[in-house]
């Protein structure tokens, strides 16, 4: 994994975004029909730069590529749809 590119751990059912060797992550289960994030954290040291919502932003790219819908369960993923309209197309009816 490149230092700064968010990258999908399927192993640990995770993706990760590793600054000055600290990783972020956001955990996913995946399902049948969509995929839930229910866990997103950031590194104290790298709170505070946007690296929750460059984590998100990219997994959510990444989901949307495989053509799957997404349950957020996780209080910072939910917080991130509901303040970006363009995302909410992913949620599972």
């Amino acid at each position: 994994m490149a230092e700064g590119e968010v990258t999908n751990n399927e192993e640990l059912s995770q993706y990760e975004l590793t600054v000055d060797g600290k990783t972020a992550i956001a955990a996913y289960r995946r399902h049948a029909d969509h995929v839930n994030f229910y866990h997103t954290e950031v590194p104290a040291a790298l709170e505070g730069q946007g690296i929750g919502k460059r984590l998100v932003a990219a997994a959510l790219a990444d989901v949307r590529r495989h053509g799957h819908k997404i349950v957020a369960t996780c209080p910072f993923v939910r917080h991130y749809i509901e303040t970006h309209p363009e995302e909410q197309d992913l949620l599972l009816a």
